[in-house]
């Protein structure tokens, strides 16, 4: 796969002699203390290095996304590592019908989202469009390399959608996803009750669902969109989602959001022969505008679960300057008060934006229960001399009884190009 990639990328940039070449490329800086044991710790500074990079020739484009990360002060286990989440040959509008990639590209779909390595076709025409991919999973770390056992480890899959009916977007999809659990080492009793060392090694797991969308908007009046999810495997009803806005009255909107959800469980997977129990969970909310740089914003939540419930509520005030929040959360799901405070604001047209943000968490899993605290703070500032260069530096504190005082900073730098050839 390395060897395939890489013909493709090099390839493909003579092939075309790009008229444009685009993207960003970022430098990060993360300082922290990690303690070994009481008296003992390591300072430790990661490097992130970035690089999102698109190569275009007309309707064809060659685009990459990958990161390099290590550590100057303390190096790791894993040190240095190279990740590529993207690196896929794109043609577009081919007779103004298709769109073709290959390579290692992203996937949206609720139930496998993420990257894969493989192919993609997307028809689109007037009302009409169609996706279909496959491909394999990507390996642990985002290797550039082939996966193993790619027969245990595929996904397949696409999506029709229409908007033939006015207002209104129909969906429905289908999607297969093979996993192959890695093997471990485990300590198990054997019938003398010794500690022994078991490899377990489960069978391949798998997901397949069928998807359905009905959305429907009516522009500064309403819009609802509404999901369901089919599990194939066990032959049941996986997800039911409605969220819906109305925006009918003058500058006060109205959400209504309501969710089933059983637990997602991979077929053949020993979870499955466990009772566990789906849930209902329904919010409502409003937001209303005082004036062009003042919002209300308030929501109650409820979740049902199998023989219990929790509640939740939160209020809000949203400002130019920023946003001040409290959430309260009681029963099953214990008790929570926090109160979140949020301001930004940018000076000299973009030139310098500090931010600063702090928040207050106390928490209890029952009444009895001892409270526990957590205090936050982050201090930030954005220097944007160009527009294509800017330069951030955030520091972050947080105080709970497993990280006292504990201080992080961090620092990055950002550089768009775009460059016609």
């Amino acid at each position: 796969m390395k060897k395939f990639i890489l013909l493709l990328f090099l390839g493909a940039t003579a092939f075309i002699s790009a008229q444009n070449i685009n993207g960003r490329f970022s430098s990060s800086l993360y300082t922290f203390e990690r303690y070994d044991s009481l008296n003992s710790s390591d300072q430790y500074l990661r490097a992130y290095e970035m690089l999102n990079l698109n190569l275009n020739y007309d309707k064809v484009s060659v685009r990459s996304y990958l990161n390099f990360e290590t550590d100057v002060m303390t190096k790791m286990e894993s040190d240095p590592r190279l990740r590529f989440y993207n690196l896929y040959f794109e043609a577009r509008d081919i007779m103004d019908l298709a769109t073709f990639r290959l390579g290692r590209q992203p996937i949206i779909n609720s139930v496998a989202g993420g990257i894969y390595d493989g192919a993609s076709l997307t028809l689109k025409k007037t009302d009409f469009k169609l996706n279909a991919f496959f491909g394999g999973n990507v390996p642990a770390y985002q290797k550039l390399e082939l996966i193993e056992n790619f027969e245990e480890n595929f996904l397949y899959g696409g999506k029709f959608t229409t908007t033939v009916i006015p207002n209104f977007q129909i969906g429905l999809g289908y999607v297969n996803k093979n996993f192959q659990p890695q093997k471990y080492i485990a300590n198990r009793l054997n019938p003398d009750l010794n500690p022994i060392q078991v490899e377990i090694e489960n069978k391949s797991n798998q997901y397949e669902f069928l998807t359905g969308e009905i959305n429907y908007t009516q522009p500064k009046l309403v819009s609802i969109n509404t999901r369901y999810d089919y599990d194939l495997n066990f032959n049941q009803t996986s997800k039911v989602e409605f969220d819906a806005r109305t925006d009918a009255v003058d500058r006060l909107g109205i959400n209504v959001y309501y969710n089933y959800r059983l637990p997602k469980i991979r077929y053949n997977s020993i979870f499955a022969v466990f009772d566990y129990g789906n849930t209902h969970e329904i919010e409502i909310g409003a937001d209303y505008q005082i004036s062009k740089s003042l919002t209300v914003i308030g929501k109650f939540g409820n979740v049902q679960y199998k023989d219990e419930n929790s509640q939740r509520v939160g209020i809000g005030l949203s400002t130019t300057y920023g946003n001040i929040n409290y959430r309260k959360t009681f029963g099953y799901a214990g008790e929570l008060d926090a109160v979140s405070l949020y301001s930004g604001y940018t000076f000299f047209e973009g030139l310098f934006t500090p931010s600063i943000g702090l928040s207050y968490t106390t928490y209890k899993l029952n009444p009895d229960d001892e409270a526990n605290n957590l205090t936050t703070l982050m201090v930030g500032a954005n220097i944007r001399p160009f527009r294509m260069l800017s330069f951030d530096l955030q520091g972050q504190y947080m105080d709970n009884k497993i990280y006292k005082n504990d201080l992080r900073l961090f620092f990055k730098l950002n550089y768009w190009f775009n460059l016609n050839i």
